[in-house]
């Protein structure tokens, strides 16, 4: 079984140990990928330049969309009645539905 792994790699340097053992079967031979993993680490044919990265997931895509401007600077407070009314807008629809 070493002889056919090493043949294989020979071809295809960048054969990893599930490609091998693609070929293997594609060959007709029958044999666990697991004992192909452990026969690809023994002979010392592990590809290391695909290796993934680990690295954190960030959804960050920086500024996305307008900011307002702040024309109220966080003074609520009036002495004038209705002068400074807000609301979120965000949660509003403003298209209209068919009702079909």
């Amino acid at each position: 079984m070493e002889k056919e792994i090493l043949t294989i790699r020979e071809k295809h340097e960048n054969f990893g140990y599930r490609r091998i053992y693609g070929e293997l079967k594609k060959l007709g031979l029958k044999i666990n990928k697991k004992k192909v993993q452990r026969l690809v680490q023994k002979l010392k044919l592990q590809v290391i330049s695909f290796t993934r990265k680990s690295r954190k997931y960030s959804s960050y895509k920086g500024k996305v969309g307008k900011i307002a401007k702040n024309k109220l600077n966080r003074r609520f407070n009036t002495s004038i009645i209705h002068q400074k009314i807000t609301t979120d807008a965000t949660e509003f629809k403003y298209y209209k539905r068919d009702k079909n």
